[in-house]
Protein backbone atom coordinates (compact mmCIF):
# COMPACT_ATOMS: atom_id res chain seq x y z
CA UNK A 1 0.00 0.00 0.00
CA UNK A 2 1.22 3.82 -0.78
CA UNK A 3 1.79 6.33 0.88
CA UNK A 4 -1.04 8.50 -0.44
CA UNK A 5 -3.43 10.09 1.87
CA UNK A 6 -6.48 10.26 -0.38
CA UNK A 7 -6.31 14.20 -0.31
CA UNK A 8 -5.49 16.56 -3.06
CA UNK A 9 -7.84 14.67 -5.36
CA UNK A 10 -7.44 15.14 -8.66
CA UNK A 11 -7.29 13.50 -12.43
CA UNK A 12 -3.93 13.26 -11.85
CA UNK A 13 -3.86 11.24 -8.53
CA UNK A 14 -7.45 9.07 -9.43
CA UNK A 15 -6.13 5.97 -9.39
CA UNK A 16 -3.79 6.39 -6.85
CA UNK A 17 -5.67 3.41 -3.92
CA UNK A 18 -5.14 5.13 -0.15
CA UNK A 19 -6.48 4.34 3.58
CA UNK A 20 -8.25 6.93 3.91
CA UNK A 21 -11.91 6.36 5.19
CA UNK A 22 -14.98 7.96 3.13
CA UNK A 23 -17.78 9.21 5.09
CA UNK A 24 -20.99 11.16 4.78
CA UNK A 25 -23.27 13.40 7.09
CA UNK A 26 -27.23 14.07 6.04
CA UNK A 27 -30.26 14.22 7.42
CA UNK A 28 -30.20 10.33 7.16
CA UNK A 29 -26.82 9.90 9.35
CA UNK A 30 -26.33 12.70 11.37
CA UNK A 31 -23.18 11.29 12.46
CA UNK A 32 -21.42 9.69 9.55
CA UNK A 33 -20.98 6.99 11.30
CA UNK A 34 -20.25 3.48 9.23
CA UNK A 35 -23.24 1.41 8.57
CA UNK A 36 -25.51 3.84 9.82
CA UNK A 37 -27.45 5.47 7.48
CA UNK A 38 -30.63 5.17 6.18
CA UNK A 39 -31.62 3.50 10.04
CA UNK A 40 -34.36 6.78 10.83
CA UNK A 41 -38.07 6.05 11.66
CA UNK A 42 -38.80 9.69 12.17
CA UNK A 43 -38.02 12.39 10.09
CA UNK A 44 -39.65 14.92 7.25
CA UNK A 45 -40.35 12.13 4.78
CA UNK A 46 -41.98 9.36 7.62
CA UNK A 47 -45.16 10.04 6.47
CA UNK A 48 -44.53 10.07 3.06
CA UNK A 49 -42.88 6.34 3.35
CA UNK A 50 -45.71 5.45 5.67
CA UNK A 51 -46.14 2.09 3.58
CA UNK A 52 -42.92 1.54 3.14
CA UNK A 53 -41.47 1.76 6.51
CA UNK A 54 -37.54 2.10 7.82
CA UNK A 55 -35.01 2.76 4.83
CA UNK A 56 -37.25 4.12 2.36
CA UNK A 57 -36.15 7.60 2.80
CA UNK A 58 -37.81 8.68 6.11
CA UNK A 59 -35.36 11.78 7.14
CA UNK A 60 -34.07 13.09 3.53
CA UNK A 61 -34.19 16.58 5.35
CA UNK A 62 -34.53 18.50 8.53
CA UNK A 63 -36.39 21.62 9.71
CA UNK A 64 -34.45 24.29 11.91
CA UNK A 65 -36.84 26.86 13.93
CA UNK A 66 -36.45 30.05 13.66
CA UNK A 67 -33.89 31.72 15.56
CA UNK A 68 -31.71 28.49 16.01
CA UNK A 69 -28.19 27.33 15.30
CA UNK A 70 -28.17 23.71 13.75
CA UNK A 71 -25.89 22.03 13.42
CA UNK A 72 -24.79 20.18 10.51
CA UNK A 73 -22.01 17.91 11.22
CA UNK A 74 -19.82 17.38 14.02
CA UNK A 75 -16.75 15.54 13.35
CA UNK A 76 -13.76 14.18 15.45
CA UNK A 77 -10.26 13.22 14.22
CA UNK A 78 -7.89 13.86 11.59
CA UNK A 79 -9.42 14.68 8.20
CA UNK A 80 -11.17 16.95 5.21
CA UNK A 81 -14.71 18.12 3.78
CA UNK A 82 -14.30 17.34 0.21
CA UNK A 83 -17.48 17.99 -1.07
CA UNK A 84 -20.33 20.25 0.81
CA UNK A 85 -24.44 19.98 -1.18
CA UNK A 86 -27.04 22.39 0.88
CA UNK A 87 -30.60 23.40 -0.81
CA UNK A 88 -34.29 23.92 0.56
CA UNK A 89 -35.72 27.17 1.78
CA UNK A 90 -31.71 28.58 2.46
CA UNK A 91 -31.91 28.84 -1.47
CA UNK A 92 -35.59 29.92 -2.58
CA UNK A 93 -35.74 33.28 0.21
CA UNK A 94 -35.15 35.76 -2.74
CA UNK A 95 -34.53 39.01 -0.56
CA UNK A 96 -34.04 37.05 2.78
CA UNK A 97 -30.95 34.82 0.97
CA UNK A 98 -28.71 36.36 3.55
CA UNK A 99 -30.57 35.32 6.52
CA UNK A 100 -28.98 31.88 7.15
CA UNK A 101 -25.54 31.56 8.18
CA UNK A 102 -22.84 29.14 7.52
CA UNK A 103 -20.28 28.89 10.26
CA UNK A 104 -17.01 26.30 10.63
CA UNK A 105 -15.17 25.28 13.86
CA UNK A 106 -11.75 23.95 12.98
CA UNK A 107 -9.98 21.90 15.97
CA UNK A 108 -11.54 23.17 18.63
CA UNK A 109 -11.75 26.86 18.48
CA UNK A 110 -14.32 28.60 19.48
CA UNK A 111 -13.74 31.15 17.41
CA UNK A 112 -15.30 30.46 13.72
CA UNK A 113 -13.10 30.69 10.77
CA UNK A 114 -16.08 30.37 8.34
CA UNK A 115 -18.69 33.22 8.77
CA UNK A 116 -20.46 33.56 5.83
CA UNK A 117 -24.45 34.02 4.32
CA UNK A 118 -24.74 30.89 2.98
CA UNK A 119 -26.09 32.11 -0.43
CA UNK A 120 -22.79 34.60 -0.77
CA UNK A 121 -20.72 31.71 0.35
CA UNK A 122 -21.56 29.30 -2.95
CA UNK A 123 -21.44 32.97 -4.58
CA UNK A 124 -24.95 33.24 -5.18
CA UNK A 125 -25.49 36.57 -3.42
CA UNK A 126 -29.17 37.91 -4.13
CA UNK A 127 -30.88 35.20 -3.76
CA UNK A 128 -31.76 34.41 -7.73
CA UNK A 129 -30.75 31.91 -9.32
CA UNK A 130 -27.84 31.97 -12.32
CA UNK A 131 -25.84 28.65 -12.96
CA UNK A 132 -21.68 28.46 -11.64
CA UNK A 133 -19.72 26.23 -13.78
CA UNK A 134 -16.37 26.70 -11.51
CA UNK A 135 -14.17 23.69 -10.02
CA UNK A 136 -14.21 24.80 -6.61
CA UNK A 137 -18.28 26.01 -6.54
CA UNK A 138 -20.97 24.73 -8.46
CA UNK A 139 -25.11 26.17 -8.28
CA UNK A 140 -26.97 23.86 -9.86
CA UNK A 141 -31.08 23.97 -10.51
CA UNK A 142 -33.00 24.81 -9.01
CA UNK A 143 -30.60 26.52 -6.97
CA UNK A 144 -28.60 23.40 -5.55
CA UNK A 145 -25.18 24.90 -3.46
CA UNK A 146 -22.27 22.71 -4.42
CA UNK A 147 -18.43 23.02 -2.93
CA UNK A 148 -15.44 21.35 -3.68
CA UNK A 149 -12.81 23.52 -1.60
CA UNK A 150 -10.78 21.09 0.22
CA UNK A 151 -11.20 21.77 4.00
CA UNK A 152 -8.52 19.77 6.54
CA UNK A 153 -8.83 19.38 10.21
CA UNK A 154 -6.40 17.75 12.50
CA UNK A 155 -9.03 16.83 15.63
CA UNK A 156 -12.30 17.97 14.81
CA UNK A 157 -14.66 20.07 12.49
CA UNK A 158 -18.00 21.59 13.75
CA UNK A 159 -20.38 23.04 10.80
CA UNK A 160 -23.01 25.14 11.91
CA UNK A 161 -26.34 26.63 10.12
CA UNK A 162 -28.19 30.12 11.96
CA UNK A 163 -31.64 30.65 10.87
CA UNK A 164 -32.28 34.07 11.35
CA UNK A 165 -35.64 33.79 9.46
CA UNK A 166 -38.95 34.69 11.21
CA UNK A 167 -40.33 31.52 9.93
CA UNK A 168 -38.95 27.78 10.01
CA UNK A 169 -37.17 26.38 7.30
CA UNK A 170 -36.33 23.29 5.78
CA UNK A 171 -32.79 22.35 4.76
CA UNK A 172 -31.15 19.48 2.63
CA UNK A 173 -27.75 18.97 2.97
CA UNK A 174 -25.09 16.65 2.62
CA UNK A 175 -21.94 16.58 3.61
CA UNK A 176 -18.70 14.97 2.18
CA UNK A 177 -15.15 13.77 4.28
CA UNK A 178 -13.07 11.64 4.40
CA UNK A 179 -11.08 10.48 8.03
CA UNK A 180 -7.14 10.36 7.12
CA UNK A 181 -3.53 11.77 7.83
CA UNK A 182 -3.55 15.55 7.58
CA UNK A 183 0.20 16.58 6.58
CA UNK A 184 1.75 19.14 8.32
CA UNK A 185 1.64 21.91 5.53
CA UNK A 186 -1.89 22.01 5.10
CA UNK A 187 -3.05 24.94 6.27
CA UNK A 188 -6.96 25.80 7.39
CA UNK A 189 -10.12 26.62 5.16
CA UNK A 190 -11.84 31.15 5.65
CA UNK A 191 -14.28 32.66 4.37
CA UNK A 192 -15.26 36.25 5.68
CA UNK A 193 -18.35 38.71 4.62
CA UNK A 194 -18.20 42.02 4.76
CA UNK A 195 -21.20 44.57 3.39
CA UNK A 196 -20.76 48.33 2.86
CA UNK A 197 -24.37 49.40 1.88
CA UNK A 198 -23.96 52.17 0.44
CA UNK A 199 -20.00 52.65 0.54
CA UNK A 200 -19.32 55.63 2.13
CA UNK A 201 -18.24 58.46 -0.69
CA UNK A 202 -14.57 58.28 -1.90
CA UNK A 203 -13.80 55.22 0.61
CA UNK A 204 -12.75 51.62 -0.75
CA UNK A 205 -15.00 48.54 0.12
CA UNK A 206 -12.48 46.41 2.20
CA UNK A 207 -12.34 42.79 1.05
CA UNK A 208 -10.36 41.33 4.30
CA UNK A 209 -8.47 43.09 6.74
CA UNK A 210 -7.19 41.76 10.21
CA UNK A 211 -5.53 38.50 8.84
CA UNK A 212 -2.27 37.16 11.43
CA UNK A 213 -1.13 33.70 10.33
CA UNK A 214 0.77 32.33 7.38
CA UNK A 215 -1.52 31.28 4.00
CA UNK A 216 -2.30 32.40 0.70
CA UNK A 217 -5.57 33.82 -0.63
CA UNK A 218 -7.84 31.43 -3.24
CA UNK A 219 -10.89 33.30 -3.93
CA UNK A 220 -13.65 36.31 -4.02
CA UNK A 221 -16.99 36.09 -4.40
CA UNK A 222 -18.18 39.58 -5.23
CA UNK A 223 -21.67 41.33 -5.23
CA UNK A 224 -22.71 44.66 -7.04
CA UNK A 225 -25.25 46.42 -6.65
CA UNK A 226 -25.29 49.48 -8.72
CA UNK A 227 -26.78 52.72 -7.62
CA UNK A 228 -25.46 55.12 -10.74
CA UNK A 229 -26.52 54.89 -14.29
CA UNK A 230 -23.83 54.35 -17.06
CA UNK A 231 -20.47 51.88 -16.15
CA UNK A 232 -19.45 51.36 -12.55
CA UNK A 233 -16.44 48.92 -12.58
CA UNK A 234 -13.18 50.93 -12.92
CA UNK A 235 -11.63 50.56 -9.29
CA UNK A 236 -8.89 48.76 -8.64
CA UNK A 237 -8.38 45.49 -6.43
CA UNK A 238 -5.62 45.56 -4.46
CA UNK A 239 -3.60 43.24 -2.25
CA UNK A 240 -1.18 44.55 1.02
CA UNK A 241 1.21 41.79 2.12
CA UNK A 242 2.77 41.20 4.95
CA UNK A 243 3.26 44.64 6.23
CA UNK A 244 2.83 46.89 3.09
CA UNK A 245 1.61 50.07 3.80
CA UNK A 246 -0.32 53.01 1.82
CA UNK A 247 0.94 51.32 -0.62
CA UNK A 248 0.02 47.41 -1.78
CA UNK A 249 2.48 44.49 -3.55
CA UNK A 250 -0.41 43.95 -5.42
CA UNK A 251 -3.13 46.13 -7.71
CA UNK A 252 -5.21 45.13 -10.37
CA UNK A 253 -6.15 47.44 -13.45
CA UNK A 254 -10.12 47.37 -12.97
CA UNK A 255 -12.84 45.31 -11.35
CA UNK A 256 -14.13 43.43 -14.59
CA UNK A 257 -10.17 42.79 -15.27
CA UNK A 258 -9.79 40.97 -12.06
CA UNK A 259 -12.74 38.38 -13.04
CA UNK A 260 -11.25 37.54 -16.06
CA UNK A 261 -13.12 40.41 -18.41
CA UNK A 262 -12.85 43.60 -20.15
CA UNK A 263 -14.49 46.56 -21.60
CA UNK A 264 -16.96 47.12 -19.40
CA UNK A 265 -17.88 42.89 -20.07
CA UNK A 266 -19.91 44.71 -23.04
CA UNK A 267 -20.83 42.52 -26.28
CA UNK A 268 -22.65 43.90 -28.79
CA UNK A 269 -23.89 46.83 -25.69
CA UNK A 270 -25.15 44.51 -23.66
CA UNK A 271 -23.46 42.92 -19.98
CA UNK A 272 -22.62 39.35 -21.70
CA UNK A 273 -22.56 36.77 -18.19
CA UNK A 274 -20.55 33.78 -18.48
CA UNK A 275 -19.16 31.00 -16.05
CA UNK A 276 -15.51 29.48 -16.32
CA UNK A 277 -13.74 26.91 -13.73
CA UNK A 278 -12.09 30.06 -12.32
CA UNK A 279 -14.48 33.37 -12.98
CA UNK A 280 -17.46 34.65 -13.98
CA UNK A 281 -19.95 36.96 -13.63
CA UNK A 282 -23.93 36.91 -13.76
CA UNK A 283 -26.51 40.05 -14.47
CA UNK A 284 -29.42 40.40 -12.74
CA UNK A 285 -31.85 43.03 -14.69
CA UNK A 286 -34.12 44.99 -13.46
CA UNK A 287 -37.38 44.25 -14.31
CA UNK A 288 -39.29 47.28 -15.07
CA UNK A 289 -41.61 47.35 -12.34
CA UNK A 290 -39.90 47.06 -8.56
CA UNK A 291 -36.84 45.87 -9.03
CA UNK A 292 -34.97 49.00 -10.51
CA UNK A 293 -31.83 48.48 -10.04
CA UNK A 294 -28.48 46.51 -12.18
CA UNK A 295 -27.15 43.98 -9.85
CA UNK A 296 -23.81 41.88 -10.86
CA UNK A 297 -22.38 38.65 -9.24
CA UNK A 298 -18.72 37.85 -9.45
CA UNK A 299 -16.34 35.26 -9.03
CA UNK A 300 -12.34 34.57 -8.88
CA UNK A 301 -10.86 31.69 -7.80
CA UNK A 302 -6.57 31.77 -7.41
CA UNK A 303 -6.76 28.16 -7.53
CA UNK A 304 -3.88 28.13 -10.19
CA UNK A 305 -2.46 31.20 -8.88
CA UNK A 306 -2.78 31.84 -4.92
CA UNK A 307 -1.60 34.98 -3.33
CA UNK A 308 0.64 34.11 -0.41
CA UNK A 309 1.34 36.07 2.72
CA UNK A 310 3.45 35.26 5.14
CA UNK A 311 2.68 37.32 8.30
CA UNK A 312 -0.49 39.15 7.30
CA UNK A 313 -3.01 40.34 4.49
CA UNK A 314 -5.32 42.84 3.31
CA UNK A 315 -7.74 43.39 0.26
CA UNK A 316 -9.53 46.48 -0.56
CA UNK A 317 -11.22 47.66 -3.93
CA UNK A 318 -12.29 50.65 -4.98
CA UNK A 319 -16.19 51.62 -6.74
CA UNK A 320 -15.44 53.87 -9.94
CA UNK A 321 -17.93 54.92 -12.88
CA UNK A 322 -17.34 58.49 -14.66
CA UNK A 323 -18.53 61.95 -14.82
CA UNK A 324 -18.49 64.95 -16.81
CA UNK A 325 -15.34 65.72 -18.09
CA UNK A 326 -14.03 62.12 -18.70
CA UNK A 327 -13.18 61.81 -14.99
CA UNK A 328 -13.53 59.01 -12.38
CA UNK A 329 -16.86 58.69 -9.88
CA UNK A 330 -16.09 57.58 -6.63
CA UNK A 331 -19.60 55.32 -6.12
CA UNK A 332 -21.55 54.97 -3.34
CA UNK A 333 -22.66 51.21 -4.45
CA UNK A 334 -23.71 47.96 -2.50
CA UNK A 335 -21.13 45.95 -2.62
CA UNK A 336 -20.88 42.72 -0.66
CA UNK A 337 -17.80 40.20 -0.35
CA UNK A 338 -16.99 36.67 0.81
CA UNK A 339 -12.91 36.20 0.80
CA UNK A 340 -11.55 32.60 0.77
CA UNK A 341 -8.01 31.59 2.38
CA UNK A 342 -6.02 29.36 3.85
CA UNK A 343 -4.03 30.00 6.83
CA UNK A 344 -2.81 28.64 10.32
CA UNK A 345 -4.33 28.83 13.22
CA UNK A 346 -5.33 30.66 15.63
CA UNK A 347 -7.83 32.52 13.69
CA UNK A 348 -8.15 36.26 14.11
CA UNK A 349 -11.31 37.39 15.54
CA UNK A 350 -13.73 38.16 12.78
CA UNK A 351 -15.62 41.89 12.69
CA UNK A 352 -19.16 41.07 14.13
CA UNK A 353 -21.60 39.93 11.46
CA UNK A 354 -24.47 42.58 10.82
CA UNK A 355 -27.89 42.11 11.89
CA UNK A 356 -30.54 41.05 10.11
CA UNK A 357 -32.35 44.36 8.90
CA UNK A 358 -28.55 45.52 7.11
CA UNK A 359 -28.30 41.67 5.52
CA UNK A 360 -31.66 42.50 3.99
CA UNK A 361 -30.89 42.25 0.21
CA UNK A 362 -33.22 45.21 -0.27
Amino acid sequence: MSGFNGLGMGLGNLSRVSRAKTRSICAENFTGEKGKAGMATEGTGARCARDLGQGWKVSPSVRIKAGETFTLAHIKGSGAIQHIWITGDLSLKGAQARFYILRFYWDGQEQPSVECPAADFFASPWGQYAQINSLPVAVNPNRAYNCYWEMPFRKECRITLENRHNDDITCYYQIDYTLTEVPDDAAYFHAQFRRSNPLPYKEVHTILDGVRGTGHYVGTALAWGVNNSGWWGEGEIKFYLDGDGEFPTICGTGTEDYFGGCYNWDVAGQYTPYSTPFLGMQVFRPDGTYRSQMRFSMYRWHVMDPIRFERDLRVTIQALGWRDGGRYLPLQDDIASVAFWYQTLPTAPFPKLPDRDYLEII
